[in-house]
């Protein structure tokens, strides 16, 4: 694989690499394993390297590196993280979402990011993998190579707690196939809905109603206005 040469990675198990790129409707129409294990797996080494990697920087309290861990780990990091290796360029989609633009699309870019560590952790082991996140990841962190910030829940829940307000969130629908959901949560504060978020994990449905409240509140939205007073 070109990639795996491009990176310096002679590996043990090529199959292992073949199904991190392997999407869901891939696996459907060829009778493959889709990536979705990998990825299961890949999530957890990503939290350990990033956790080890703050830790080791010696320069945070527990709350700063809660914070800066789920900036550095989650849907937005890691798709720019993929983007910025070219691993989408490796995908392997069924007809009907290679037409649909899946190759471009967040929620599956971010996804074979986690994969591909999730391969390289079993084909090459913890170390291996670890030296792969200091070349090619900790750079684009030190050097701020992209720009982005995904942690809108926790500049909500500071931006009203001053007042203390009630903040939830709630999920009002899910549709979709299972392998391509669709998620829309609202973020309701004492009773009144100040945004809505749509996304295919929960979890970013969530970041996107936060992001859209905060949005409505820098333009001075009326409705920010009047209960804020």
């Amino acid at each position: 694989m070109e990639l795996l040469n491009k990176l310096g990675i002679k590996p043990n198990d090529l199959n292992l690499y073949e199904t991190a790129f392997s999407h869901t409707s891939y696996s459907n129409e060829h009778d493959v394993k889709s990536y979705e294990r990998l990825e299961f797996l890949g999530d957890a080494v990503l939290e350990l390297l990033m956790s080890d990697y703050l830790y080791r920087s010696n320069k945070y309290d527990e709350g700063e590196m809660t914070k800066i861990r789920a900036h550095y780990v989650c849907e937005t990091a890691n798709y720019e993280y993929s983007i910025k290796l070219g691993l989408n360029k490796y995908l392997k989609l069924g007809k009907g979402e290679e037409e649909n633009g899946g190759r471009f699309r967040k929620a599956i870019v971010s996804d074979i990011f986690e994969s591909f560590l999730g391969a390289l952790y079993l084909d090459q082991g913890l170390d291996k993998v670890k030296e792969f996140f200091n070349q090619n990841i900790v750079p684009i962190i030190e050097n701020h190579e992209v720009d982005f910030f995904d942690d809108y829940k926790s500049a909500l829940q500071e931006f009203v707690q001053t007042g203390k307000r009630s903040l939830e969130y709630k999920l009002v629908s899910e549709t979709g196939p299972s392998h391509n959901r669709q998620f829309t949560v609202e973020v309701i504060i004492d009773d009144i809905v100040y945004g809505i978020g749509k996304s295919h994990s929960k979890k970013s449905a969530e970041q996107e109603a936060a992001k859209d409240a905060l949005n409505k509140a820098q333009k001075g939205s009326l409705i920010w206005e009047e209960h804020m007073k």
